[in-house]
């Protein structure tokens, strides 16, 4: 007795020691931007200018850079993992499935700088090439305006969602195995086809798969050095995907050395409280979304115990 119940304080002690940990990274970043918070206010979050010269500092340039490429990032990864998952998990044969495994855990360990060092002599040129061969009809459209200079936010878009790939796809692979057998089983028995049968176990676990993305999607709103290498670094917004632009992270890593003013240190350190709070919304709106789907696929029978009737 005395056991489990030091089992329950220690398991305890540390989802409590979790909480607090997360409670004191957002205390401290907020104590450490104070001056910035008090000479900005909210104005911080949606003005554009940037001059530490001038004492002047705002981040929605950086906001809007961060998001714009960790959107598209996920919007070029998803079908790719998604793919990768099921031909791994239910295409695949036996003795290829090992080695791809292998290879896509591979990646996923791969540093972020080596990563953008690949950017750089390889994806950045090939990038330079396509914005250089596009057509002047779609040039005159904003989306595709700006020099062909190859970094930028195409650029930084490709490298996030080359990186995110590994992690997405090995969460959904491992949720596809948790699909009980019986569920294909079923699906061909009543005469299913294979894409059929492949289908219904995607829906059996859209609840984990929306979590696989979700999580590729935090790890893109933080990834720092690949995306500095490539993103152009010019605080500015813009739709063009060829213009260089700025992120969160990366304004962190170029300019924090070179906060010599209280200000500035503060400003930068308050760029990090915003990207905290921004990682928060979208681990909570992504719980809240996987909670709803989770409701959704609860069968509507009624509890016929009170302790069905409970849970």
């Amino acid at each position: 007795m005395r056991t489990e119940l030091l089992f329950r304080v220690l398991i305890g002690a540390c989802a409590v020691l979790l909480v607090v940990l997360v409670a004191a990274i957002g205390v401290e970043l907020a104590r450490e931007s104070v001056l910035s918070i008090r000479a900005f206010g909210l104005r911080f979050w949606v003005t554009t200018t940037w001059d530490p010269v001038a004492g002047e500092f705002g981040a929605l340039p950086f906001i809007w850079g961060t998001l714009y490429s960790s959107v598209l990032a996920l919007l070029i990864s998803t079908p790719i993992a998604l793919g990768i998952a099921i031909f791994i998990s239910e295409l695949s044969p036996e003795r290829l499935r090992a080695p791809l495994v292998f290879l896509t855990e591979l990646l996923a360990a791969i540093p972020s700088i080596v990563y953008g060092l690949w950017a750089i002599f390889v994806l950045v040129p090939i990038v330079r090439q396509l914005e250089a061969s596009t057509p002047e009809v779609l040039r005159a459209l904003p989306l595709f305006s700006g020099p062909p200079l190859g970094v930028g936010m195409v650029s930084a878009a490709l490298v996030l969602a080359v990186m995110i790939i590994p992690f997405t796809s090995a969460v959904a692979r491992e949720v596809l195995k948790t699909v009980p057998v019986a569920q294909r089983e079923a699906a061909y028995a009543l005469g299913a086809t294979r894409f059929e049968a492949i289908r219904s176990a995607l829906f059996f676990a859209r609840t984990g798969i929306v979590g696989a993305i979700m999580l590729g999607f935090g790890r893109a709103l933080g990834e720092t050095m690949a995306v500095t290498m490539v993103v152009g670094n010019n605080p500015q917004i813009s739709a063009s995907l060829f213009a260089p632009q700025y992120t969160m992270a990366a304004v962190i890593a170029n300019e924090f050395t070179e906060a010599t003013d209280e200000l500035y240190l503060h400003a930068l350190v308050e760029i990090g409280l915003v990207l905290f709070i921004i990682t928060l919304i979208v681990n909570a709106g992504s719980r809240l979304l996987i909670w709803a789907m989770s409701r959704s696929a609860a069968p509507a029978v009624a509890p016929t115990s009170p302790a069905a009737a409970t849970v």
